[in-house]
């Protein structure tokens, strides 16, 4: 399908990238929301908590948001989301990932941007005990590409299924690390490496065997975490073949749901390989749109709400 038209027009301030990605992941402040906690136990033994908030009646729509790397479901961009969703007539499932829900998860892996199999489970857990007719994917970062991942890849996908919207998608997951690891990132990659390299020492306790203090101080970059964790850890060669294997974008073609993709020009965390041009020109079910300001999950609106979240619900009620 063409390139979708972007209205996305923002303040001064937030037309620099870097601002809208700061203030929508640090100081952005989401109230009114009430989340109440499942959790459910996936095949391998692991457990996964589920937040969960409500439309005002009963509803027949439900909307999936998958958070970014070492996000949680209370992050403001989930809980805005899901409070605009509320708002509108559906209830919002918020998915913490393995180890993202304020406590380790029981076994070596966690989550990594591929990791498909552990939505299957939620859809099924959902689909089995709940009653919903209409379910949409909305992802971010890592998670939009896990949600697109998952409807491209050969998956026989629920009818309940209707449709996806993926914000600021890393869709090579190689190029995205190598924007990453330059200079204008190196506070946010920085960031990122702490917050993994704590969890992983959690695992060191758990899994002495598994990891050393020599493999830990060999990590200086989040590819080197991904070549001695991510990799290691949920059956890849290394960091390149787990980029290889698991970046959506030889996915997309694929895709049956309509699904939209919203990846601007000013996100510093996305290299050139992550504006999918060709598939969205040649699969009439990609929406690409690419708004030339908005920064990394950024997008800042007015009266609380960002633009990629009232284009979420716009894109949703059209399909």
């Amino acid at each position: 399908m063409p390139i979708v038209s972007s209205s996305y027009k923002p303040s001064l301030f937030f037309r620099n990238g870097h601002l809208a990605t700061i203030y929508n992941g640090l100081f952005r402040k989401v109230s009114g929301i009430d989340q109440v906690r499942e959790r459910i136990n996936l095949s391998d033994g692991d457990l996964l908590d589920l937040d969960w908030s409500h439309a005002q009646n009963a509803t027949q729509n439900l909307v999936i948001l998958l958070h970014g790397l070492e996000g949680d479901a209370q992050r403001p961009y989930i809980t805005g989301s899901a409070k605009l969703f509320n708002a509108n007539g559906f209830d919002a499932c918020s998915v913490n990932y393995r180890g993202c829900s304020g406590e380790p998860n029981s076994k070596y892996r966690s989550y990594h941007s591929g990791a498909t199999e552990d939505l299957k489970e939620v859809l099924d857990h959902i689909i089995t005990t709940k009653n919903y007719g209409n379910i949409y994917l909305k992802g971010f970062s890592l998670g939009g590409n896990l949600a697109l991942k998952y409807l491209g890849e050969g998956n026989l996908i629920p009818k309940e299924v209707k449709a996806a919207v993926a914000i600021s998608v890393p869709c090579s997951l190689q190029s995205s690390c190598e924007k990453l690891l330059t200079f204008e990132n190196i506070l946010y990659a920085k960031r990122f490496k702490r917050h993994l390299i704590a969890k992983l020492r959690q695992k060191q306790k758990m899994f002495p065997q598994l990891i050393s203090n020599t493999d830990i101080k060999a990590i200086k970059t989040l590819k080197d975490f991904d070549d001695i964790y991510t990799s290691r850890a949920h059956g890849f060669k290394d960091a390149l073949d787990y980029y290889t294997q698991c970046s959506c974008l030889q996915f997309l073609p694929s895709i049956q749901v309509p699904s939209l993709i919203i990846n601007a020009t000013d996100d510093s965390f996305l290299g050139s390989k992550c504006y999918p041009y060709a598939a969205a020109e040649e699969n009439h079910n990609i929406h690409l749109e690419i708004p030339r300001y908005g920064g990394h999950v950024g997008f800042w609106g007015q009266n609380g709400t960002t633009y990629t979240e009232a284009r979420a619900v716009e894109f949703f009620n059209a399909h």
